[in-house]
């Protein structure tokens, strides 16, 4: 057997990378095939419609909702105003007056003489999606979006919090085994995505938050330091829509792990670049990645779209990472695809294959325990 498919990831200097950029509901696609566009540049726009309000302005004034449109100053469709006054009875000789006002800024969508309820409809909420990256326009989906293609770096993580984000690359002082903590944050991260060390305490992340940090790009986070970040545990459904105040990308895993030296150098390579981050993370079926994408303008992009090649799986020679321990987050060479099944400490019989670790060990690993990893 020549080849296997695993999981895997990508970290590479050279990638064509390709991103879909769609609006929640129909709209107005503002880009044409062929056109180059920046990261935050608006491709698409739309508007949400606004949340229904119910009011029971009968009940408000005192009055029978049979008499109910004689008393408002507004019709349906009308626009309003919050605090504007939407009925008002005479009184008796300019007094006791009794009125109504809107509840939200919006408009009038039903008055009915039956329930005596007045429904408004707040102001539609507008939606834009930008490029996120730079790059040229190679498809139009009508009345959604485009996609955006790139050559670039790319650098896809194991685990993120919260959603797109772009900024300058900032690295830390020391190598890829650096704890990032509140000493190491500075006032001038601000807006910017910091890049370092192994693993990122919990006071360094809530320090990075309250300056103004746009993104961390780490080894490793604790996995019980999420639950006290965001007041609940995440699952295995999809994340990227975290209220975090950054964007947090794990590169190896939880717990303290040294980040792979291929990926530390990569992104220590970058300084001062602008980068665009989403740590959307999917684990389970149609798998989502954290990434950080840096494009290479200096390189034109394709007016074509890219197909990518079907994928190889596994070879001789490939790395690949350990996703269980006692290997996990180490790196290895894959030395040989042995073609009959091995049986396990478990007694189950898999298929394996042997690594040669970056220190110096090698070992038998089930096929299922290990990621690519794309350079």
């Amino acid at each position: 057997m020549g080849a296997i498919f695993t999981p895997g990831l990508t970290v590479t200097e050279h990638h064509i990378v390709q991103k879909d950029r769609r609006l929640p509901i129909e709209g107005d696609v503002d880009v044409e095939v062929g056109d180059v566009v920046e990261a935050d540049q608006v491709v698409a726009r739309t508007s949400l419609p606004g949340k229904v309000f119910p009011a029971n302005v009968a009940n408000q004034l005192g009055i029978d909702p049979g008499r109910l449109k004689a008393y408002m100053t507004k019709d349906v469709g009308d626009s309003v105003v919050k605090d504007e006054i939407l009925a008002e009875t005479p009184g008796f000789m300019g007094m006791f007056k009794s009125e109504a006002k809107a509840i939200v800024t919006g408009t009038i969508e039903s008055i009915s003489t039956v329930t005596g309820m007045v429904i408004l409809q707040a102001a539609p909420i507008p939606v834009e999606v930008d490029a996120y990256i730079n790059g040229r326009v190679v498809e139009v989906i009508p009345g959604e979006g485009c996609v955006v293609q790139a050559p670039a770096m790319m650098v896809q993580g194991i685990f993120g919090l919260g959603g797109e984000v772009k900024g300058e690359i900032a690295n830390i002082e020391g190598g890829a085994h650096e704890v990032l903590d509140p000493a190491h944050l500075k006032a001038d991260h601000a807006g910017k995505i910091v890049v370092g060390g192994a693993y990122i305490t919990l006071k360094g992340l809530k320090r990075a938050v309250e300056l103004g940090v746009a993104g961390i790009v780490t080894g490793g986070f604790d996995y019980d330091d999420i639950k006290e970040l965001l007041g609940y545990e995440v699952g295995v459904a999809i994340t990227g829509g975290e209220d975090l105040g950054l964007t947090l990308i794990v590169t190896e895993g939880f717990g303290h792990i040294d980040m792979a030296p291929a990926t530390f150098k990569l992104l220590q390579s970058k300084e001062g670049r602008r980068a665009s981050i989403n740590g959307a993370t999917q684990i389970r079926a149609g798998v989502i990645r954290p990434e950080v994408v840096i494009t290479h303008d200096d390189e034109e992009a394709s007016a074509e779209k890219f197909v990518p090649p079907e994928p190889t799986g596994i070879s001789v020679g490939d790395t690949v990472r350990g996703i269980r321990a006692p290997w996990f987050g180490k790196i290895g060479t894959v030395k040989s695809l042995p073609v009959d099944l091995m049986a396990m400490e478990s007694e189950t019989k898999v298929r394996v294959l042997e690594v040669a670790f970056a220190d110096g060990h090698d070992a038998i690993l089930p096929r299922a325990n290990v990621e690519s990893i794309e350079r």
